[in-house]
């Protein structure tokens, strides 16, 4: 049995990692956009997909990841309405009824369906259409509604299953982007050695810690223009044993003593412990540093910075969707924030 579970969870892993990321963008962009200039977005689907619907327009109007204002997000799934308009009418026409009640012009609706033809969905996307909405569809590799759409997410597979848990995971990434675009913060990412302070290799003593000259400076100038700004450092010294924890906890200690003397801010320190054979997530390029600290400090990356000494520096800054600077021995870290500023 273990072998059968573990089966259907690589199943399920393989079609949500072969979601196309450039329809993701697609949808969420047309999403930001439309929230931005006041519209709400309308979601309805059948059986499972009209309880995706309902969880993904609660994540709008409640949250998914983070505390911000309540954005417009409804689901036509409420049982008096649907078995109303299905009763009097047709069920063909439950969520058609709805959009002519709800959709104005230059709202989002979303059409969720396994196949793809549901038709009580497709009438709906049709008159929504009519009414000036942007359309988005979400449904498996077959059916109507991915070419009628403005805005296709095709999850790659005919098993209902696994195109629904795919959708699910398209949406929570969706509701991720957008959180972000509409609310996130923007912030300088930093890796430390050779970036802000002087490398000592493998530094198990903080008297051997030394910040560039300019540099707690410079960190004050990003505060003052509303930047965070976060250290993300691989110190795989740590599990090499050349130093322990108490000791980074020390080195940090004064690298934001003075940040701090100069009257600047370093709000967050990231670090890997892990040797480059560990095979970890959060050893740059990798991203997990990134993502942890996008969640916990609400940053919209898309208007943030990374700045580095080295290429992984840069491919971690890009993989995360920021805009990325690399420090050498004629452009410093100081050079850096000068160029970040200049372009506010």
């Amino acid at each position: 049995m273990i072998d059968s579970i573990k089966a259907e969870l690589k199943r399920s892993a393989e079609t949500i990692s072969s979601i196309d990321p450039e329809q993701i963008r697609q949808a969420a962009e047309v999403i930001t956009r439309s929230m931005r200039a006041g519209n709400k977005i309308i979601f309805m689907g059948n059986g499972g997909s009209s309880a995706d619907a309902q969880h993904i327009a609660a994540e709008f109007s409640g949250k998914y990841m983070m505390d911000r204002p309540a954005m417009p997000g409804m689901s036509l799934s409420n049982i008096a309405p649907v078995t109303a308009i299905g009763n009097d009418y047709s069920y063909d026409l439950v969520f058609k009824r709805q959009i002519e009640a709800h959709c104005r012009q230059g709202d989002i609706v979303v059409g969720l369906s396994t196949s793809g033809n549901s038709k009580n969905v497709v009438l709906a996307m049709e008159r929504a259409k009519e009414l000036g909405a942007i359309t988005i569809s979400f449904t498996g590799d077959g059916g109507v509604m991915r070419e009628m759409a403005d805005v296709a997410v095709v999850i790659p597979s005919k098993e209902t299953a696994r195109i629904q848990e795919g959708y699910l995971c398209a949406c929570h990434t969706i509701c991720g982007i957008v959180e972000r675009e509409m609310f996130g913060e923007k912030c300088v990412m930093v890796d430390r050695d050779d970036t802000i302070a002087k490398d000592s290799p493998y530094c198990d003593d903080p008297s051997k810690f030394h910040m560039f000259d300019g540099a707690p400076e410079a960190i004050k100038r990003l505060n003052d223009a509303g930047y965070k700004v976060i250290v993300v450092t691989n110190q795989s010294g740590i599990n090499r044993g050349y130093f322990d924890l108490d000791t980074l906890d020390a080195i940090h200690s004064k690298m934001i003593e003075s940040v701090e003397a100069a009257g600047g801010r370093i709000d967050d320190v990231f670090f890997c412990p892990h040797r480059p054979d560990e095979d970890c997530q959060c050893r740059k390029p990798r991203v997990g540093m990134g993502l942890v600290a996008i969640s916990k400090h609400r940053i919209n990356p898309y208007v943030s910075y990374m700045i580095g000494d080295s290429d992984k520096d840069v491919e971690f800054g890009r993989a995360l969707g920021c805009r990325t600077l690399k420090v050498d021995g004629t452009f410093t870290f100081v050079d850096a924030v000068d160029e970040i500023l200049r372009n506010e």
